[in-house]
């Protein structure tokens, strides 16, 4: 079995995908994050009955984006907080990737596949989940070749 260092991690036959550790790390810890969604009345009163509050107290929360999540005003720095943290990390991940063959491959590669690149041909998706722009990536050679290189796979899966 062939063996070697990845990103610092050893592993066997098969490359570790950072950005994929990466995500799931932040997803685990948003997963324990203190906010509820709700998509109805029955669902804000019973998140509100979890905080301990009345479904009129919305004086004592905020409101997460507008994806239907809602979180006590106490916790605002955590919450605020976490998903700064988890901003700057990715573009930590980024920045330390010098010729877009890591991170930003693995990045790429990963949001690809999950819009289903390889059957629409569209980047829209992808891109918006990462929060980039074409005209962001037209002015990264990093991100360009990553880019380029996770679009290369695909076609080569597809085939």
């Amino acid at each position: 079995m062939n063996s070697y260092k990845v990103n610092s991690y050893k592993v066997n036959s098969y490359k570790v995908n950072s950005y994929k550790e990466l995500r799931n790390k932040h997803q685990k810890e948003v997963n324990a994050l203190p906010f509820f969604f709700a998509f109805s009345n029955e669902q804000f009163n019973a998140g509100m009955a979890k905080f301990g509050l009345n479904p009129t107290d919305t004086d004592k929360i905020y409101r997460l984006s507008s994806i239907g999540g809602f979180y006590l005003r106490t916790d605002s720095d955590l919450i605020n907080g976490t998903f700064k943290r988890h901003a700057q990390e990715a573009q930590s991940a980024m920045d330390a990737d010098v010729t877009g063959n890591g991170y930003i491959y693995d990045m790429f590669l990963f949001e690809l596949r999950n819009h289903e690149y390889g059957y629409t041909w569209r980047l829209d998706d992808t891109l918006d989940a990462l929060g980039l722009t074409m005209d962001e990536i037209s002015n990264s050679k990093t991100l360009t070749h990553g880019l380029n290189k996770a679009i290369a796979t695909i076609k080569k899966e597809d085939c």
